[in-house]
């Protein structure tokens, strides 16, 4: 477990995306996580499910497989939750495996809606089964059936067909409506208010500039304090 990016590159060396929480490094049999980053223990789990997939799995898998299960198999559910509100995915801008595999390496923005994606993929497969599970998939792939074999014979579909099944599925469940329903509408409205203050205060900025210019703010005068005499004995005045 390590704090900051420093101790993080000692190790890594450079190798893995700055935003990331936790990395995993099978040949090592290591795992590092980011005390400063997230939940270690969910993170935890998610790198555990990465050496227990590649443990019993010699067929080579998709990235997106990889990552969308160990997601599941941590229990990460809160992904899937954040596609409600995922503004692109709302408009209908679904990725094909082949974009979302280069997603999950990208910026910290696209990484975390492919990390959502991936598990919403995962989570397709099982749903396609009739026990509504992934280890009949999982069996295939222990065996040493191919991927896409063990896709087809467990979802019925070719995993290019399946791939557009996917895509049509994910604008069903997480459609524009959904978005509106999960508050998106108030989060962009929000954005908006904030984005128009801003040009407003921008455009008024010359002026503003304009009314400060030839205005001179005298300095404060002196106030002379009154001279306020000291009081007098009334006996004072009285002849002795």
């Amino acid at each position: 477990m390590v704090r900051g990016d420093q101790r993080l590159d000692s190790i890594l060396r450079g190798r893995a995306p700055s935003w990331g929480a936790g990395f995993a490094l099978p040949g090592a049999r290591t795992i590092v996580i980011r005390a400063d980053r997230g939940n270690p223990q969910q993170i935890l789990l998610h790198e555990l499910a990465h050496f227990a997939l590649r443990d019993a799995v010699r067929t080579r898998v998709p990235l997106w497989f990889d990552e969308g299960y160990a997601s599941v198999a941590s229990g990460e559910w809160d992904r899937l939750e954040s596609l409600r509100l995922n503004l692109t995915v709302a408009l209908g801008r679904v990725p094909n495996f082949f974009e979302l595999d280069r997603a999950l390496r990208a910026d910290q923005a696209s990484a975390e809606a492919a990390y959502a994606l991936a598990a919403s993929v995962v989570s397709l497969l099982a749903r396609r089964h009739p026990s509504q599970s992934l280890s009949p998939l999982l069996d295939r792939l222990i065996e040493g059936e191919g991927f896409g074999e063990a896709v087809l014979a467990t979802t019925g579909s070719p995993l290019g067909r399946f791939e557009l099944e996917w895509q049509k599925d994910t604008r069903r469940r997480y459609g524009l409506l959904v978005w509106i329903m999960a508050g998106g509408a108030w989060a962009l409205l929000a954005g908006l208010v904030l984005l128009a203050a801003w040009v407003r205060r921008r455009r008024d900025r010359p002026r503003r500039a304009a009314l400060d210019q030839g205005w001179v703010i005298a300095e404060d005068e002196p106030v002379e304090e009154p001279h306020v005499a000291p009081p007098q004995d009334p006996d004072a005045s009285k002849p002795q």
